[in-house]
């Protein structure tokens, strides 16, 4: 450990190195200022300083005393845990303080006692070590945490997203409608609601296998959130081969659109459908709703309305999109 002294009396520096070396302490270096001191240390550039351990300052020093440098260099982040010893031959209460005050941890009075010298020194120079370690193991410490927060992020994420389409999964649909419900209800503004179903998907799994209705699936996410530009919207898997897409602030009309250009989307991917009803491609049906939600009224009742679009839509011949009516909660 590198013990820097620094006072400009050749014999007190020639006393300490002696007396350090015997007690086995042979790595001191020596500055006969504050300034040079600082050089030493990297006060103003920490990459060029020297692995101090251990500073022994004498307080009346030419240029800078000791009580002013000890007062600059504990004032620097990458300096505060060195222990520095003020070597002073002031021993009144006001002197003692004072370095006390400036940082200092110990003093020794002059003149100089090789025995109290060593003592010092190796009790500073152990409180550095213990220092380090619990500073070693404070750092190992926050790499385990950031690791642990690290994970749990990636399983907060991975929780939310559907494990075949790589979209948001049911979990996260049913926390965003409610955070997005909430705001439109505290500004007052519109929160749509798209429901979207493949078209006689059983067909085309029982038809085509498992394995290309897996894929057929992901195609669809895939192209669904292609399609969504905005980035304050959320596609997600609903369940099986149903997904739905939440639209804050956005009104019917706009709502029908945007339903109507993921339709087209999903007919363009051409997905050959032999077996459907309906098209001789993979087609969607689409329902859509629109709430400015009010304190009587829950998310679920979106979701209601979109989910009877989204049947009428079925009913009236699939691959449509269709708005949500009152006159549909009659049938």
């Amino acid at each position: 450990m590198k013990i820097l002294v620094v006072d400009d009396s050749p014999f007190i520096c020639h006393f300490i190195k002696d007396t350090l070396a015997k007690a086995g302490h042979k790595d001191v270096i020596f500055a006969d200022s504050a300034f040079e001191a600082f050089e030493y240390l990297g006060l103003d550039n920490p990459s060029k300083g020297e692995k101090i351990s251990l500073v022994l300052m004498d307080f009346i020093m030419e240029g800078l005393d000791g009580i002013d440098a000890c007062t600059r260099i504990k004032s620097k982040e990458h300096l505060k845990d060195i222990p520095l010893i003020m070597i002073t031959g002031k021993t009144e209460d006001k002197y003692l303080k004072a370095a006390f005050n400036a940082g200092a941890m110990d003093f020794i009075t002059k003149p100089l006692s090789q025995v109290v010298l060593v003592a010092r020194v190796n009790s500073a120079l152990m409180l550095k070590q213990e220092m380090d370690r619990c500073k070693t193991r404070e750092e190992e410490l926050l790499g385990v945490t950031r690791l642990l927060e690290e994970a749990n992020t990636k399983l907060q994420e991975l929780s939310s997203i559907d494990g075949l389409t790589g979209i948001a999964n049911r979990r996260l649909f049913d926390q965003f409608i409610e955070k997005e419900w909430k705001r439109a209800l505290r500004y007052s503004r519109p929160l749509s609601l798209v429901m979207i179903d493949i078209d006689v998907f059983k067909a085309f799994n029982d038809s085509y296998g498992h394995l290309a209705g897996d894929d057929c699936l992901r195609q669809v996410a895939q192209a669904l959130q292609d399609g969504t530009k905005r980035p304050g919207d959320l596609v997600a898997r609903y369940g099986g081969e149903e997904f739905a897409v939440i639209l804050p602030e956005i009104e019917t009309d706009s709502a029908l659109i945007f339903a109507e250009t993921l339709r087209l989307i999903v007919e363009s991917l051409n997905i050959n459908h032999a077996y459907s009803t309906v098209c001789n491609i993979v087609t969607a049906s689409l329902g859509v709703a629109t709430m400015v939600p009010h304190r009587l009224t829950s998310p679920k009742i979106l979701i209601d309305h979109a989910d009877k679009a989204l049947y009428f839509a079925k009913q009236n011949g699939r691959n449509q999109v269709q708005a949500y009516s009152p006159a549909f909660s009659g049938q």
